[in-house]
């Protein structure tokens, strides 16, 4: 194997393994369209209430506690902080993750998708 054969070895080896944690976050643009889904019952402006409560600065709010929204009493208890991890799995199976909480929607199967609108929340978040 010569020198150039090598180097363009190590340096594709070096996208993958730096570019790797990016992409597994998630995208953002992407989630933007993901968001369509939840745009009918949640604002991404701070307070701002729908049929659901705002996502804008969800990431690190205990579950159930903005004081504007009136939340099932399955979600006021849950003792959930919403973190990547716990939006994560509640966006896969809102009711498995917290059973009889009052969202309607099914949930995201696939998990670029879930990745994608928690990097999108994430974004405007800021």
């Amino acid at each position: 194997m010569n020198s150039i054969t090598k180097l363009t070895g190590i340096a594709i080896s070096a996208v993958f393994l730096f570019a790797g944690p990016v992409w597994a976050e998630g995208n953002a643009k992407l989630g933007k369209k993901v968001f369509n889904k939840c745009r009918a019952c949640h604002a991404l402006k701070p307070g701002k209430k729908k049929l659901g409560p705002s996502l804008h600065g969800v990431i690190g709010r205990k579950a159930g506690s903005e004081s504007y929204f009136k939340y099932s009493p399955a979600m006021k208890s849950s003792g959930i902080e919403w973190t990547e991890e716990n939006l994560e799995k509640y966006l896969q199976a809102p009711k498995k993750f917290i059973p009889k909480n009052r969202m309607a929607f099914g949930g995201l199967k696939k998990k670029k998708d879930r990745k994608n609108i928690i990097a999108y929340i994430k974004s405007i978040s800021k």
